[in-house]
């Protein structure tokens, strides 16, 4: 049971971080990067594909580390997933693929990403979203093939 409400707990936690961006503690997570490609995919039923890179030095607190994203205009946003990250001072890839939650069927053409490194500090007993790093820019969503 405590083990399905933790999960509950981050997801919840990790759909808030699309509305709003508090930093946790200092000193939570070393430095890092992200980047978004400057394309994704929508194929016919809406699913959005976004993809890019990140880089992460060794956590200094406990909780996991996701890359996430969203996609739209202005004030607009659409979450697209998230992608568990691996901090060891590499470079990875990412992708994350889903429809919007809310129903809105996106369609190709350019849009705005916004890349969202975030480390979800538990030093507390509930998960606190601290940034590491941002990527925002416009990208050209494009036809899915196949």
């Amino acid at each position: 049971m405590r083990g399905r409400l933790i999960a509950t707990g981050v997801s919840g936690v990790a759909g808030v971080l699309l509305l709003t961006v508090t930093p946790g503690p200092a000193g939570a997570t070393a430095a890092g990067a992200v980047s978004a490609d400057q394309s994704g995919t929508v194929a016919g039923d809406g699913t959005v594909t976004l993809s890019g890179t990140y880089r992460c030095s060794p956590l200094t607190g406990p909780g996991p580390v996701f890359v996430s994203s969203s996609v739209g205009t202005g004030s607009v946003r659409h979450g697209i997933g998230g992608t568990a990250a691996t901090c060891d001072g590499a470079e990875h890839s990412w992708v994350n693929r889903e429809r919007p939650a809310d129903g809105t069927k996106m369609t190709p053409g350019p849009t705005e990403i916004e890349a969202t490194l975030v480390h979800l500090d538990t030093r507390g007993g509930l998960p606190l979203p601290d940034i590491i790093a941002t990527d925002q820019h416009q990208i050209d969503l494009l036809p899915a093939k196949g």
